[in-house]
């Protein structure tokens, strides 16, 4: 993890001479005496312009030992570098393909920073990026965050990036690089934002891809844990003007607002792979869609040919609670609600109707909620 803050470009002090070299003593020795009392004076220094290179300091000290737990044989450098260092061998495979995303976790941060809890959201960041890069059939590799923020306050910095270690490790996936920046004047002093790029692999005729959807597939959704990392702005904006964060509306069953809400992003990692252990992608499983911005719909479109569409079940499955408040506290269109939010539904599996059954009872063995959703159709 690195720790890198802008450099400030200093404006020197740059005094030429007259071409006149007789000017008078007097004049001579007030420029003398100014000259003594702005090197007398202390000048400004990066502290005062609001970035504290020590507090950046701190932080890489702290989570040095965090960090290093994600690391396994295939990183080939320690923290603090200039770039992270990853053994790109494969012998086991044919023609392994490099995988990549980048993403961050939207408004949530607002809620983090509201209710003073920091340890989910670098967790969200992980796992969302995780989920990006599974539906195209790939593992994780490693991972790269950027954490910026107005002021740098350690605690706060270490809480975020521990969950970004939890969700790598989590994952079998190696934090190998980083950057942190405080940034005065471009974020309020206790605001803070998030960016992560993963790296993954998959062997290419292990690839999900749209060619393979077909007429008559069948949608199989996986429960999310709430809203994940998105609608997060429209979710804000209707609840806070009826509740306060620690708000426990007896929906939610003894949870708050805040708890709701930041519940962790979770990583369809685990069933995924233990399914491709025993269905093979491509025909048993055609596709896969991460259910994020866009909702159902717009995500799983993304992975259809052309003459194809979705036909949703919309009252096949019941959505978590929360989804209902905000629908109820900002009077939020249905339309609006399907395009927003994942409703319930974190990843779809868009597999043949003969394989329906021993998919669903496949998960099932591993703990899931599978839940048939809808149909591919002719559009």
């Amino acid at each position: 993890m690195q720790i890198a803050i802008a450099a400030c470009r200093s404006n020197d002090l740059n005094m030429r001479d007259d071409d006149r070299p007789h000017r008078h003593f007097q004049h001579f020795s007030t420029l003398m005496t100014e000259e003594v009392r702005m090197q007398q004076q202390p000048g400004l220094t990066y502290a005062q312009a609001g970035v504290n290179i020590d507090a950046g300091e701190e932080l890489v000290r702290r989570i040095k030992p965090l960090v290093r737990k994600t690391f396994n044989d295939r990183v080939l450098t320690d923290i603090g570098g200039f770039g992270g260092l990853f053994d790109a061998r494969f012998p086991a495979m044919k023609f392994p393909v490099l995988v990549s995303s980048t993403d961050g976790v939207g408004t949530k941060i607002k809620v983090a920073i509201e209710a003073n809890k920091h340890d989910t959201v670098g967790q969200d960041l992980v796992n969302h990026c995780v989920n990006d890069i599974l539906v195209c059939g790939a593992r994780p590799l490693f991972f790269l965050d950027y954490f910026a923020s107005g002021k740098l306050d350690v605690d706060v910095g270490e809480a975020v990036i521990a969950g970004f270690v939890k969700a790598c490790s989590e994952n079998q996936c190696a934090l190998i690089g980083g950057e942190t920046a405080e940034m005065p004047g471009m974020y309020a002093e206790k605001d803070y934002d998030l960016a992560g790029t993963i790296v993954g692999v998959v062997e290419r005729d292990r690839m999900f891809r749209r060619e393979s959807v077909s007429e008559g597939d069948v949608l199989i959704g996986l429960p999310s844990t709430g809203l994940h990392t998105n609608g997060y702005s429209l979710a804000r904006k209707a609840l806070l003007s009826r509740y306060t964060l620690d708000a426990a509306p007896s929906e939610l069953h003894g949870a708050t607002i805040a708890d709701a809400l930041l519940r962790v992003h979770r990583s369809y990692l685990s069933p995924v792979a233990r399914l491709l252990e025993r269905f093979e992608p491509g025909k048993e499983i055609r596709a896969l869609s991460h259910i994020t911005g866009g909702g159902i719909v717009g995500n799983t479109s993304r992975v259809l040919g052309e003459r194809l569409a979705l036909a949703i079940d919309w009252q096949a499955w019941q959505r978590p609670p929360i989804f209902d408040l905000i629908q109820e506290a900002g009077m939020v269109p249905e339309d609006d609600m399907r395009r927003a939010f994942n409703l319930g539904i974190g990843l779809i599996l868009i597999v043949p109707k003969v394989c329906e059954q021993a998919i669903t009872h496949a998960l099932q063995e591993i703990g899931e909620r599978p839940i048939t959703i809808g149909a591919i159709v002719r559009a």
